[in-house]
Parts: C-alpha cells; structure tokens; sequence
C-alpha cells in the first residue's frame, strides 16, 4: 500500500501535461519567429540600403551611361557599388600631391563659409577621430555607478578627456558615451573619474548587442572560471 502511493506520488511529480492543439501551434510559431527573425530582419536592413544608393545615386548618371538604360531589367546594387568606386577613387586622388592640393583648398573655402563652417569643422573633426587607425574610440565597454551609488551603467570609452574640461578637474576623466536602448544612436557624453571605472573584457560589438536588445541578448563571460568566481566590484564600496 505504502509503496503504490509513492509510486502515484512520483508519477504525478515527474509527468508533464500533454500539449494542447494550441500550445504546440503557440511553440512552433515563437520557435519560426527566432528562426526567421534574425535573417528577415538583416535582409530588410540590407535591401534597405541597397535601394536607397540604388534611389538616390542611380538617377545621378546620365541615360546614355547609365546600363540600365541598355537593359530590360534593372540592377540592384548598382548605385553601391557606384558610390564605392567613386568614394575608392577620392580616396586614391586624395593620396597624390594634386589630390592633396585640392583637399586644403577646398577645406580653406569650406572654411571661410558663414555657418557651414561649424558645421565642417565638427564633422571633420568627428570623422577624423573615429576612422583614424589608432583611434580607440568605442573599442572598450566600461561600468560605472551612474545615476546614483548603487546603480550601474553601461557605456564605451570614446578618449581621454582633455582641454578645459580635464584642466579644471584634478583627477583623470575619461570620456565614456553612455547610448540610450533601444536606439543606441543618442545618448550621454560623461566625464568620469578614471578610477571609478572598471573595464570589461566583452567587446564593443557583444556590448551595442546588449543595448540594442534591452538586456534580453547577454554575451557569455569570456574570462576563465576562476576569474568568473572572483567578483571585482563590491556593493558596499563600489571598489575593486
């Protein structure tokens, strides 16, 4: 007697209810969502692009060069590739000494324009900065305790802060982008003391991941185990 209500017992423990109609209909669905999600949403991006070079660039060309003319059906992708020959060949004039000659001049004019020389200047600056070889903007994923002891957020190193704002300070500030999510593309420039920061090993990519998907996307610990067991950051302190 004892033994068959044991056994009832742990049958009853251990047998999962039998899926209804709907609920495996409900697990397909979501499982064809994951699947197809991820390569839908990258080809809409991707075609996105492609006919917006396609749009604007093409119809730049005139019709006795342009093949579409010649062609009953038109070319996707034609105005990409376009604008990259185009921005290849710049590149490659730019490199010589007349290239060179025609870049300060024009930067000389760009510069002497009411109003649109803030504008250059910034933009150039900017450009400068992020597509320099030696430029370690974004390539370090930082936390700090921002808005208040406590709570921790998440943002990139764009540089070492300097000029005025570092002179009146007497401690060492990093400039560090905190974006907002979903839409990383705004956010918060922060000066922050060097020393309250403690860097991460995930990458900048594995961290815009992170944002982007609200926290719902979180990249594996890439430290060993026993780095893993070992906290760094203490809540009573917030110190190393």
């Amino acid at each position: 007697m004892g033994s068959d209500v044991v056994k009832s017992v742990k049958k009853r423990r251990f047998t999962h209810p039998k899926r209804t109609l709907f609920g495996r209909f409900r697990a397909y669905f979501f499982a064809g969502v994951l699947v197809t999600a991820p390569i839908g949403i990258s080809l809409w991006i991707t075609w996105g692009i492609i006919k917006f070079f396609d749009t604007q660039v093409v119809r730049l060309i005139p019709p006795q060069y342009n093949p579409e003319t010649y062609l009953p059906v038109s070319l996707p992708g034609l105005g990409l590739v376009l604008t990259m020959i185009v921005l290849t060949f710049v590149g490659w004039l730019a490199a010589g000494l007349m290239g060179r000659w025609l870049v300060r001049m024009s930067g000389q004019i760009m510069a002497r324009m009411p109003v649109v020389r803030n504008i250059y200047s910034a933009v150039k600056q900017i450009m400068e900065t992020v597509l320099a070889q030696k430029s370690n903007a974004f390539r370090h994923v930082v936390l700090f305790e921002y808005p208040r002891r406590g709570i921790w957020s998440m943002g990139f190193v764009t540089g070492a802060t300097s000029g005025e704002v570092q002179n009146v300070i007497d401690t060492d500030m990093i400039n560090v982008f905190v974006p907002t999510t979903p839409n990383p593309t705004s956010g918060f420039l922060l000066f922050v003391p060097k020393k309250d920061l403690h860097y991460l090993n995930m990458s900048s990519e594995a961290g815009f991941k992170m944002l982007v998907s609200t926290g719902i996307v979180t990249p594996p610990d890439s430290r060993s185990e026993l780095q893993r067991s070992k906290p760094l950051i203490f809540s009573d302190t917030g110190n190393k």
